[in-house]
């Protein structure tokens, strides 16, 4: 059986960042047209459980996207590029089994 693994999209964000918001609701719409995972981190959150990483690199110029770990844009979606990065990175898997 042949699959294709889904590429992972994070957004680093924090409490009351309206720009934050924006390019969240941006990314919501896109992993549903795109077929993306989608998750939010919180870099204050993060920090505040012990994990100050993120903030410390990233959190001058949130909001952050990082698609597989790696970062992507920030302050805003690069759409165009993440339609690219999107359609070239995906990896097909076979399976045995």
């Amino acid at each position: 059986m042949t699959r294709v693994s889904r590429a992972h999209v994070e957004l680093l964000s924090r409490a009351g960042c309206s720009i934050c918001q924006r390019v969240y609701h941006r990314l919501v719409e896109l992993a549903a047209e795109l077929d993306f995972e989608l998750s939010l981190i919180d870099v204050d959150a993060a920090a505040a459980a012990g994990d100050s990483a993120l903030r410390a690199e990233f959190g001058d110029r949130l909001p952050v996207v990082l698609l597989d770990g790696h970062e992507h844009s920030y302050w805003d979606v690069d759409e165009p590029r993440l339609r690219t990065d999107l359609a070239l990175g995906r990896v097909v898997v076979e399976d045995d089994g």
